[in-house]
């Protein structure tokens, strides 16, 4: 049996009717589609990703006792279970050109992954996960909610999200210290913003670093112009601030605002 290790997050879910549930989760028209499931352990959630999409799904997990485990379970995936870390592989060959994600993500590294999935944005058309509940709210909360962050901001331009279940700490091994909450991430189709996009992760980034403050205060980096600093939207702290109003805010900035030394 493959142990839990503390040092990659792992906490294994012995809940099957969870498991099946999150598995549910996935959209019906992703039949036909590659389905990675990453960070599979010891295939809770694999065993019921099989019965419904058998050859399209691909594992991927960073720990070699999970792989020695996952390959004598499940001989019916032979070559698509890869062993390796999903922040690092490059998958573009392997997955195609659409692909959704499904996994129980390492609190740990959740973040990380999340930003990955950004890179990946015009591949990744669906993801459904579980992570630490605090998180998960935090991902999906709406403007003007202390939750609501950098993530907020960067994956809700792309994807439509959505909270769906929590779940307790009790139905796993080892129980971590805190609730899991299970969201889903469906691409919309937005296929760029109307935006200068490495200026706006900046802008949302630089927004979000002195939360507290106005964006007169916390957007100062940026070298602001008179012109930008008048604007009556710099009042505002990021967290007031949608998606669209990040958008608008960018090209002001692009037009005439300054230029960015970070």
């Amino acid at each position: 049996m493959v142990k839990p290790k503390k040092h990659l997050g792992q906490h294994f879910l012995k809940d099957q009717k969870i498991a099946r549930k999150i598995v549910d989760a996935l959209s019906s028209d992703n039949q036909g589609r590659p389905i990675l499931e990453i960070g599979p352990g010891t295939g809770v959630l694999t065993q019921y990703l099989i019965e419904l999409y058998g050859s399209s799904l691909v594992l991927i997990d960073i720990d070699s006792e999970s792989i020695v485990y996952l390959k004598e379970h499940f001989p019916q995936l032979k070559d698509r279970i890869i062993e390796g870390d999903f922040l690092t592989k490059d998958l573009s060959a392997r997955m195609g050109e659409k692909y959704s994600i499904i996994g129980n993500f390492p609190y740990n590294i959740s973040s990380q992954i999340f930003f990955k999935i950004l890179e990946e944005k015009d591949h990744v058309v669906e993801v459904v996960c579980m992570l630490q509940r605090e998180v998960a709210r935090r991902l999906v909360s709406p403007p003007g909610s202390k939750e609501y962050g950098i993530l907020s901001v960067l994956l809700q331009a792309y994807y439509d999200m959505q909270y769906l279940f929590t779940v307790e700490a009790s139905v796993f091994q080892p129980p971590p210290k805190v609730k899991s909450g299970v969201i889903r991430l469906k691409r919309n189709n937005v296929k760029h913003l109307s935006c200068d996009e490495v200026l706006f992760k900046k802008v949302v980034k630089q927004g979000f670093q002195n939360r507290r403050k106005t964006l007169r205060n916390a957007l100062k980096p940026l070298n602001l112009s008179d012109q930008i600093k008048a604007m009556p939207i710099l009042d505002k702290r990021a967290e007031m601030l949608t998606v669209q109003e990040f958008v608008e805010l960018t090209n002001e900035l692009a037009a005439g605002g300054g230029n960015s030394t970070i």
